[in-house]
C-alpha cells in the first residue's frame, strides 16, 4: 500500500509505503526453514541443527533480506501503480508512526525530467573537414625514416659515411656529463654522468642545447641557465644556475634513403614506391575520417547539449560521478600507479557527469522519438570498416559477435551516429577547412 505522491521539488518526490508486519514474519519463517536444511553446528548433524540456533546464527540476516525485498516490492508496486519513471534509487526511512501491525517507510526520490530538444532546424553548426594532399604524405614519409634512424660515430668512416665534421649539431645524438650549482652550491637532480639526448628534440632547455652545440668529444663549456617560473623543479623554478657540461660522445642521424628496401620495411612485398605512397595515403585519409567524424560528432552534441532544455536528476550524477572515480581508479591502477591509498572524491567528477546525464537523456529522447535505434545490418558495417585494417577480417567480426558487451559498444557507437546523421540533416551546416597539421594536432608532431 502506498500513499499519494508528494511534490517536493521539480524532481524530487516522496510517498509512503507500507505492508503487514506479519508478511514478513512469514517471508523470514519459510527461509529460516530452507536455511535449516544445510545449517551446520558441532555436535549436530548438518540439516539436524535445532530451529532456535538456526535463528540466533542467521536470523539478524535472513530478516534483513526479506525487509529489503518487501520494501523494494512495495515500492516498485507503487511507482507502476502511479506510472512514475523512477530515476536512480529511493532514499527509505522507517516511520515510527506505522499502524499496529503494519511497517512503513517514506521514500524519497526523482523521476525523470522532460526533455525539450528544441527546433533544431533554426540552430547552427560548424563541422570540419579535410584533405590528404602529397605535402601530409611526404610529412609521413619523413616521420617514418625518423622512427628507423640509425646513430654512428660521427666523423668516423663507415658504411654510410662520416656524418660531417665532428662537431654536435641539431640532429645529433649527444652524451653528456653535466653538473649545474646554485650560488656555487650543487642541487638535486642537476648532475648527471653519461646522460644522452638528440639535438633540437626539446628535451632539454633552449640554454642547455644551445650550449652543447659547436663542442667537441672531450669538450667542456660552462654557462648560466635560467630555470622558468613554471619549472616542475620547483626547487630551482625562477632560479638562475651554472652549469659545466662535457661532451662524451657524438653521434650522428643515418635517416634510410626512401628505396624499395623502405618500402618493404612498411609492408609492402614487392618495394613498389607508388603501392607505399598509395598504402600511406589511404592510412592518413582513414585517420583523417575518423577524426573528422569524432570533431562533427562533439559539434553536435554540444548544440543538444547547449539547446535542450531540462532537469537532470542530482541522484544520476551521484552515481555517475562515483562511476567516473572508479574509473578512474581502475585505469590508474591499469598504469601501474599505486593508488590504493589516494582518494578520489566523486565531488571532482561531478561536472562531467552532470555532461553525461544530460546528454544521455537527450539522446533518450531523440532516438525513441525518431527511431534511431541501430540496425543489425549497421551495426555489421560498422564493424566490417573496424576490421579494415587488421589481417584477419573474419577475428575481428568474430570478436565482437562472440561477447554481448562488445556488440553492446558498437551499438552504442552506431546510434550516436545516428543522431549524429539526423541532427545534421536538421540543422544549418557551417562547413569549415581544416589544415590536415590542425587536425591530427600532436600525434603528428
Amino acid at each position: 500500500m502506498a500513499t499519494a505522491v508528494e511534490t517536493l521539488g521539480k524532481l524530487e518526490r516522496r510517498m509512503t509505503i507500507s505492508f503487514p508486519l506479519s508478511d514478513v514474519r512469514s517471508e523470514v519463517e519459510k527461509r529460516l526453514k530452507v536455511q535449516a536444511r544445510s545449517a551446520r553446528a558441532p555436535g549436530f548433524r548438518p540439516g539436524k541443527v535445532p530451529m532456535k540456533m538456526v535463528a540466533a546464527q542467521y536470523g539478524y540476516q535472513i530478516e534483513t533480506e526479506v525487509l529489503n525485498d518487501k520494501v523494494g516490492q512495495a515500492f516498485n508496486a507503487a511507482a507502476n501503480e502511479n506510472q512514475l519513471r523512477v530515476a536512480g534509487f529511493p532514499k527509505i526511512e522507517p516511520k515510527q508512526d506505522a499502524p499496529e501491525g503494519q511497517l512503513s517507510f517514506d521514500a524519497t526520490f526523482e523521476v525523470y525530467p522532460e526533455v525539450e530538444i528544441g527546433d533544431l532546424t533554426k540552430v547552427e553548426i560548424e563541422t570540419v573537414k579535410s584533405n590528404v594532399t602529397d605535402v601530409e604524405i611526404d610529412k609521413t614519409i619523413e616521420i617514418l625514416r625518423k622512427q628507423r634512424v640509425h646513430f654512428h660515430v660521427k666523423g668516423e668512416k663507415g658504411e654510410h659515411g662520416d656524418g660531417g665534421e665532428a662537431i654536435a649539431a641539431n640532429g645529433d645524438r649527444v652524451t653528456v656529463d653535466f653538473v649545474g650549482k646554485i650560488d656555487g652550491v650543487e642541487f638535486p637532480g642537476g648532475k648527471a654522468e653519461g646522460y644522452p639526448f638528440v639535438l633540437g628534440e626539446g628535451r632539454m632547455l633552449p640554454e642547455f642545447e644551445a650550449a652543447t652545440v659547436g663542442l667537441k668529444v672531450g669538450e667542456s663549456k660552462t654557462f648560466p641557465l635560467s630555470f622558468p617560473e613554471d619549472y616542475h623543479g620547483k626547487d630551482v623554478a625562477g632560479k638562475t644556475a651554472e652549469f659545466t657540461i662535457t661532451l662524451k660522445n657524438l653521434e650522428w642521424a643515418h635517416l634510410p634513403e626512401v628505396d624499395a628496401e623502405f618500402a618493404k620495411s612498411l609492408g609492402v612485398a614487392d618495394g613498389d614506391l607508388a603501392k607505399m605512397r598509395e598504402d600511406i595515403k589511404v592510412n592518413l585519409e582513414r585517420e583523417v575520417a575518423g577524426r573528422v567524424k569524432a570533431r562533427n560528432k562533439e559539434a553536435v552534441m554540444e548544440t543538444l547539449v547547449k539547446t535542450a532544455v531540462l532537469e537532470v536528476p542530482q541522484s544520476l550524477i551521484a552515481q555517475d560521478s562515483e562511476r567516473l572515480a572508479e574509473m578512474t581508479r581502475q585505469d590508474m591502477a591499469q598504469r601501474g600507479m599505486n593508488v590504493k591509498d589516494v582518494p578520489f572524491p566523486a565531488e571532482l567528477f561531478k561536472d562531467k557527469a552532470e555532461r553525461r546525464v544530460r546528454l544521455g537523456l537527450i539522446l533518450s529522447k531523440l532516438v525513441g522519438e525518431q527511431e534511431l535505434q541501430a540496425t543489425p545490418e549497421q551495426v555489421k558495417a560498422q564493424i566490417e570498416d573496424f576490421a579494415q585494417s587488421y589481417e584477419d577480417p573474419r577475428e575481428v567480426l568474430k570478436y565482437y559477435y562472440s561477447d554481448r558487451r562488445r556488440l553492446a559498444e558498437v551499438e552504442a557507437l552506431v546510434l550516436e551516429e545516428n543522431v549524429v546523421t539526423y541532427v545534421l540533416g536538421l540543422c544549418k551546416n557551417v562547413s569549415k577547412e581544416v589544415a590536415f597539421d590542425e587536425l591530427m594536432g600532436s600525434v603528428q608532431a
